[in-house]
């Protein structure tokens, strides 16, 4: 496997500063970040849902839909299990890790044996993507990573914490509904590498219109928007071509939108899981203070 070969060799980067492009900026002291996350309340903690798992097993690509939007966890896909909780000493009135950042745009990692060879290829095929456009760079854990994670297939559906939290950080990738797309994969170590959902952005409602109508019972609270004052484009447009953004249909009870785009028409795509946009690369770069040139897209 070309990343396995080349992963284990990790060039310490010297980082540049670049211009405030991140959508989601992490203080130093991650201050703002950590009352984003907060104010989801007790909500985002819990344990994997084998209900979830059913959904995600019957999943069919062409629902119009993407696996991680039928999650029963925080916007579908959002879960700090009770464990990982602990570990980080974060209590459900608040958390004290100290930055969501993965320090060095470093990343010990593990993959669970629970996987088949073209499932695991999967996900070093989207861990590839980030070392292709970024300095983030995945690396197999040594004895000596405290902080990594740890990639999983249970039957729960997909599902990550946000950001950095501390210890073993699960990943939960269920088989073959989360590994159709790489975007998937994808989708879920962008949640992990401290980044939220696209079209919860504050300013969203100047770019989408979320159809209430449609929406399934109890689900409306997905579709929440974050508080200006913890989420910020920085010179990133609102990005409809994100591989952090909604379906369309994301949550819908009968079919119909749940989202309707209200720049560009019909040609709108959402929710789109085949790779990253122009957006999240700059975004991903910004926040890990990447230098030099991506490759294009």
């Amino acid at each position: 496997m070309a990343l396995a070969k080349t992963v284990v060799t990790v060039l310490v980067l010297a980082l540049a500063q670049p211009g405030p492009l991140h959508a989601y900026p992490v203080p130093a002291d991650g201050t703002a970040f950590w009352k984003l996350i907060t104010s989801f309340g007790a909500a985002i903690y819990g344990e994997p849902s084998e209900r979830t798992g059913e959904l995600v097993k019957s999943f069919k690509p062409e629902s119009g839909m993407n696996p991680e939007e039928l999650g029963e966890y925080t916007q579908g896909d959002i879960l700090f299990t009770n464990k990982g909780a602990a570990n980080a000493g974060l209590g459900r009135n608040g958390l004290k890790a100290p930055s969501a950042r993965w320090p060095g745009a470093v990343v010990p990692f593990e993959i669970s044996y629970g996987f088949s060879n073209s499932d695991r290829q999967m996900i070093l095929n989207a861990m590839e993507e980030y070392h292709k456009h970024t300095c983030i760079r995945f690396v197999p854990r040594r004895g000596t990573d405290y902080d990594y994670l740890y990639i999983t297939n249970g039957n729960t559906g997909c599902w990550s914490s946000v950001g950095r939290v501390s210890g073993r950080q699960e990943v939960n990738l269920q088989s073959p509904g989360c590994l159709t797309k790489i975007g998937t994969p994808m989708h879920e170590l962008m949640h992990a590498m401290g980044f939220m959902h696209e079209q919860n952005r504050w300013e969203r409602d100047s770019y989408v219109t979320i159809n209430w109508q449609h929406i399934q019972s109890g689900r409306n609270n997905n579709f929440d928007k974050a508080d200006q004052s913890t989420t910020d484009g920085q010179g990133v447009n609102y990005d409809y071509r994100s591989v952090m953004h909604y379906s369309a249909k994301a949550f819908t009870k009968d079919g119909a939108d749940t989202i309707s785009a209200r720049v560009g028409g019909g040609g709108v795509t959402m929710g789109q899981r085949d790779g990253f946009s122009r957006g999240d690369i700059k975004k991903l770069r910004a926040m890990y203070k990447c230098s030099g040139r991506t490759s294009g897209l």
